[in-house]
């Protein structure tokens, strides 16, 4: 199994180099520079990962699919998304993809083992709000469809290489394509580091977002209404 652990970064200056060093004993590891400003480049590359860049910011999903494409170009058969502010710990990539085997994804779950006492309230309310949305519009019955560390199976990249969406909502509309798609999804215990991490998400982010959900809720609706 030839794996690559894909790490999309926009100015991680403070986290990236340890994030992509800590990647790399499990696997080739990828840092998509999306049009970073800082030092994310260079810390990087001096961490001993492959690193592209954007020439401007273009969004999450954007540096995603970038990923993808790379690795795709070049044999890989398993793709792990891995966020590059420290907030996931790369020491749970095995177990991510030790559950591909039939699988198309694998998404880390912060709430298999109970609700985390160190997530922010806000998140947790969005994320109960999202993923019961998600499940009615998908079918899937997850815990956590927002967690962005995530292990791709080659059939499954090349799907969600083709996603029209280049920012955050790339990653649920993932989770739609699957479902579209026959793609098995399952989820693995991990937990996440909440403390210095930025956001990046501006309201533009979060209407974009609220006007995709309800598109889907939407189409869900008249397609049980018409059938």
């Amino acid at each position: 199994m030839k794996l690559i652990t894909i790490i999309p970064a926009y100015n991680e200056a403070l986290d990236i180099k340890n994030v992509s060093k800590e990647a790399l004993k499990y696997s080739d590891v990828l840092v998509v520079d999306d049009g970073s400003n800082d030092k994310t480049n260079r810390l990087a590359r001096e961490s001993g990962a492959m690193v592209v860049n954007h020439e401007k910011n273009l969004g999450k999903g954007a540096a995603i699919k970038t990923g993808l494409k790379f690795g795709l170009e070049r044999g890989y058969d398993v793709f792990v998304i891995l966020d590059g502010d420290g907030q996931h710990d790369p020491s749970y990539i095995p177990a991510l993809t030790a559950e591909i085997d039939g699988a198309g994804v694998v998404i880390g779950s912060r709430f298999l083992g109970g609700i985390p006492d160190n997530m922010p309230l806000q998140r947790k309310v969005s994320n109960a709000i999202t993923t019961n949305l998600i499940k009615y519009v998908t079918g899937y019955t997850l815990t956590d469809s927002q967690c962005g560390f995530r292990a791709i199976s080659k059939g499954a990249a090349e799907i969600f290489v083709d996603i029209g969406y280049d920012d955050y909502v790339y990653e649920s509309e993932m989770i739609h394509r699957a479902s579209e798609n026959g793609v098995v999804i399952r989820e693995a215990p991990i937990s996440c580091r909440y403390g210095h991490e930025k956001s990046y998400i501006t309201w533009i982010n979060v209407l974009h977002y609220i006007f995709f959900i309800l598109k889907l809720v939407l189409r869900k609706i008249k397609s049980r209404v018409t059938s």
